[in-house]
């Protein structure tokens, strides 16, 4: 890349010695090299002829004006809905405070509301994610200086507690089941033999299933990858038995309104309630799958790409459930000794026995 050619974000950005020495930064508003290699350029022969370049200054935004462009640019994210709902939060509590005036102290002490107010650090730490790419876009988009989002840049995200690991053993998952509303019982019993996410299982559509192959096909996954999910006996018999709709491409939907259920919160909390299991969210079904197929004796890896988690990092939190993994792994290693061992051990047993 060229001296003086930058990327912040997708645009490129140029930097530059005015007349009085001091450095200027500007953005191109492109995202293409050559445009603002061009400009760049430009600037730099005005400078050598002795005139001050002219840049466009910023006004003086405030955080509801970027969070309402945000809003129309983010309708094109998968998780746009979530996503809205922590805008919202945010908006709430800066909405009519200057872009340019955003520093770390103010950050930080929302951050601390935040957990007094009885938040978990991994909620306060998706706000504090939001916050970062808004602004992140705001300098793309030329409605703060750059200086504001090195200063949000800055904060960092609270250590979050992510050891908790619920699910179901085999006799719950069946009480689970048995107690479920006739809608929500093939929405659970997918989850549990495909440990699938609820956004994913709720709008599942009827092309992304192929019954006669034995797969479902994700193609936009919360990591934005595809991912191809065997489909068991269970979870074949639970579809082929739902009433199919032409007219209706989802799988699971409201036959009063035709349309795909949207939540299923009140009726999954009523099933828990009826199976006398606490402390459990529908998220843990997701758990559930893979820990039984990991008790099961499943490897780790072919869990992660059940599961369609980028890393195995995410997948090790399963792997104190894999004792027997262990003790396979220090029986090879055992039989690995004994071999040698033996091989060592075997010449000078029949040296000793010549003698004796």
């Amino acid at each position: 890349m060229a001296k003086g050619v930058y990327k912040r974000g997708n645009v490129y950005w140029i930097r530059y010695a005015g007349l009085d020495g001091r450095i200027v930064r500007e953005s191109s508003g492109s995202e293409k090299f050559r445009e603002a290699e061009s400009l760049l350029i430009s600037r730099k022969e005005a400078i050598k002829q002795g005139k001050q370049p002219e840049v466009k200054k910023i006004a003086n935004h405030i955080f509801n004006e970027l969070a309402g462009e945000y809003l129309k640019w983010g309708e094109r994210q998968r998780s746009f809905k979530s996503k809205a709902y922590l805008i919202n939060q945010l908006a709430g509590a800066f909405g009519s405070y200057p872009l340019r005036r955003f520093n770390t102290m103010m950050i930080e002490q929302y951050q601390t509301e935040r957990i007094q107010k009885g938040n978990k650090p991994a909620t306060a730490n998706r706000l504090l994610a939001t916050l970062k790419h808004m602004f992140t876009k705001a300098v793309e988009w030329d409605m703060v200086e750059e200086e504001a989002l090195k200063k949000i840049r800055k904060v960092k995200f609270l250590e979050e507690n992510n050891r908790r690991l619920r699910y179901l053993s085999v006799e719950e998952c069946a009480a689970l089941v048995s107690t479920c509303e006739s809608h929500l019982r093939p929405i659970v019993i997918t989850a549990l033999n495909t440990g699938m996410r609820r956004g994913e299982i709720l709008s599942l559509t009827w092309d992304r299933v192929d019954l006669r192959h034995g797969f479902i096909l994700l193609d936009r996954t919360k990591n934005g990858d595809r991912r191809e999910i065997p489909i068991n006996d269970t979870l074949r018999a639970v579809l082929q038995g739902l009433t199919r709709r032409l007219d209706i491409p989802h799988i699971f939907f409201d036959p009063q309104t035709g349309k795909a259920y949207q939540d299923v919160k009140r009726s999954f909390h009523t099933a828990l309630r009826r199976a006398k299991i606490q402390d459990f969210h529908f998220h843990d079904l997701r758990h559930t799958f893979a820990s039984h197929l990991v008790m099961a004796g499943v490897d780790l890896t072919t869990v992660k790409e059940l599961l369609g988690h980028k890393s195995l990092k995410m997948t090790l939190r399963y792997s104190h459930l894999a004792p027997a993994h262990k003790m396979k792994a220090v029986n090879i290693l055992d039989a690995a000794l004994n071999s040698s061992a033996q091989k060592l051990h075997n010449p000078i047993k029949k040296e000793l026995a010549a003698i004796g």
